[in-house]
């Protein structure tokens, strides 16, 4: 695993959408709005851990 500066041990088990999204504005507001490279990276990574949560819509055959 890549070495986060995130406290985020549940990285290792499935997060709801909800759970990550939530993770996501916390990210936001810890941030005031202007993110750091370092946290950039991880707002990277929880968007990507956020769509793969996410329902996916059905596509029309």
């Amino acid at each position: 695993m890549l070495h986060t500066m995130s406290t985020s041990v549940e990285s290792a088990t499935e997060r709801s959408a909800a759970e990550v999204n939530e993770e996501i504005r916390a990210l936001w507001l810890r941030s005031g709005g202007t993110l750091s490279v370092e946290q950039r990276e991880e707002y990277r990574r929880l968007v990507m851990e956020w769509a793969a949560a996410a329902p996916q819509p059905a596509t029309a055959a």
